[in-house]
């Protein structure tokens, strides 16, 4: 028996359809927005499909995730208002800032770093010091930028919320036609159809629910053409503040930061969109039954999903350029200071009230006597 079943796993592959349906829908997160969302059908479509369409037709009334990958403060540089933000795009863009920030950010940082050190008082020359009796090398703490600011603006050479195709997004239609391939072998050798048409309905499953109009409504549901400056960190401690000016022409990312709360704007469902999900989850439903169904080559159906899985969590989990989720910005300029007070300081004289914006949040207290004079100069 047990031979049998590893011969042929027949509701092996049924089963694994249920399964990890988060991972699909942070993909769908990731890559949702156009009328093609290429996240490749896979193991926990059929989960997502029932659970997180039904719930979101019936009670939650979203499809984009309701958490947000990385906590982050948005500011408004001009008012000083600071709120915690609810979106899961910027949550995404402050997730993966070191790996998209400007080549002159890691620049400066590494130039201030070494002043740093130049001007520490320390005796050893080396950040390596052997302090201990077993004479093991005890790392010595190395200089920190305390504040880095960069500045960009919104890009008026692309259309905002209109996201850049990058190599991640490709990647779903070299993998489908990997899955044909594979679902094509049994039809050669053993005349069986059954496997290409599971495929071929799951593709068309998945490319319909991830077309929904409604992604895109929900991931950018903000103003757009905004002329407010917009800063956003992870909170006191974080050595990096992105400065985001709109010039008129990007998104209102104080909008978008808590557009995802409940009630706060009209990304509501509307009833066909409603009708739409609900049919979606009957079809994957029944696409869980034929799955079940197939006795004959389920080695096959489980190397298509694996193969769909390895997909869906790379693109869940990627690290992707602010464009590529919709948000287009031109690099401006880098603030950088050994001291956190030093960079509010040089902020603030070139960008009137932003300095004064972040003043709270790194310094909640109260003020020296001298620090209160310099403000007062600025």
């Amino acid at each position: 028996q047990l031979r049998e079943q590893w011969t042929r796993p027949q509701d092996i592959f049924s089963l694994l359809l249920i399964v990890g349906g988060d991972v699909v829908g942070r993909a769908l997160a990731q890559l949702s927005g156009g009328p093609i969302t290429p996240v490749t059908f896979s193991f926990g479509w059929v989960g997502y499909g029932i659970s997180s369409l039904l719930m979101a037709a019936a009670g939650d009334n979203r499809l984009m995730p309701s958490s947000t990958d990385c906590s982050c403060l948005i500011i408004n540089a001009k008012t000083g208002y600071a709120r915690s933000n609810a979106s899961w795009v910027l949550g995404r863009m402050m997730r993966d800032y070191e790996y998209w920030m400007h080549r002159q950010t890691t620049t400066v940082l590494d130039h201030v770093k070494e002043e740093a050190l130049r001007k520490e008082k320390a005796p050893e020359a080396s950040p390596v010091a052997a302090t201990t009796d077993s004479q093991q090398p005890v790392p010595k703490p190395r200089a920190r930028v305390g504040l880095c600011v960069a500045v960009y603006e919104a890009s008026p050479s692309q259309k905002a919320g209109k996201p850049k195709h990058d190599l991640i997004f490709y990647s779903g239609f070299a993998t489908a036609l990997l899955q044909l391939g594979i679902a094509a072998i049994p039809l050669r050798t053993d005349q069986d159809w059954n496997i290409l048409l599971i495929t071929v309905s799951g593709i068309l499953l998945a490319l319909a629910t991830g077309g929904l109009p409604q992604w895109k409504k929900e991931k950018w549901a903000c103003r757009k053409r905004s002329k407010k400056d917009i800063m956003l960190t992870r909170g006191n401690g974080s050595q990096h503040v992105i400065l985001i000016r709109g010039n008129g022409i990007g998104l209102d990312l104080e909008d978008l930061a808590a557009a995802q709360l409940q009630g706060n704007i009209d990304a509501t469902m509307d009833g066909k969109t409603r009708g739409v999900l609900v049919l979606l989850a009957v079809l994957w439903t029944l696409l869980l039954i034929t799955a079940t169904g197939e006795n004959g080559n389920p080695w096959f159906l489980l190397g298509i999903g694996t193969v769909g899985l390895l997909q869906n969590v790379i693109v869940a989990g990627f690290r992707r350029r602010p464009e590529a989720i919709g948000i287009h910005l031109d690099f401006v300029e880098v603030i950088a200071e050994a001291k956190v007070m030093n960079a509010l300081y040089e902020l603030e004289e070139r960008y009137e009230h932003a300095g004064v914006a972040l003043r709270p949040i790194f310094f909640p207290g109260n003020l020296r006597e001298y620090e209160m004079a310099r403000w007062a100069e600025i």
